[in-house]
């Protein structure tokens, strides 16, 4: 569909998802508005069958606020409802601020659309965490559907 420009709506950092400066209260509007979200390069959109509305997204579009151990599969869940089982295909990263070192960890959900995981769930993750070797160098990360997610190399760990 054509671009039609941008429309007055923002998806803050906590998931709190805005129109025109005013928080969007219905959580199944909010649902909907997620199935309809597109990424396209660094840029998110709102794509209908007949067009297609720019968007702000402060961080990550999702935010994971749980997920389950499931076997060996650690199984997230969203705030807008979607579910994802990190592995190959949903992985799991993490990056740090350069300045403070602070952890953002994310998962990807669906398409190239992620969620940062959430404090109490990224808590939780570490304490089920193990070292291993990946790319020659021992990491203390997370295992999921065989497959492992460095978080930081396991020198660095206090």
């Amino acid at each position: 569909p054509p671009f039609c420009g941008d429309l007055d709506m923002r998806i803050a950092r906590d998931g709190t998802w805005f129109y025109l400066g005013t928080p969007i209260g219905r959580p199944e509007l909010v649902r909907l508005f997620s199935t309809i979200l597109r990424k396209d390069g660094d840029d998110y959109f709102l794509v209908t069958p007949v067009e297609k509305v720019g968007i702000t997204v402060d961080d990550a579009p999702f935010v994971a606020v749980d997920f389950e151990r499931e076997g060996d599969a650690l199984r997230f869940q969203t705030n807008v409802g979607d579910d994802a089982v990190a592995g190959p295909e949903h992985p799991v990263r993490v990056t740090r601020d350069p300045e403070t070192g602070e952890p953002s960890p994310y998962v990807l959900i669906r398409r190239n659309l992620e969620a940062l995981i959430d404090r109490k769930s990224f808590y939780r993750l570490v304490e089920i965490g193990e070292t291993a070797s990946h790319d020659g160098q021992e990491w203390f990360g997370l295992r999921s559907q065989g497959a492992f997610f460095p978080i930081i190399p396991a020198a660095d760990l206090p």
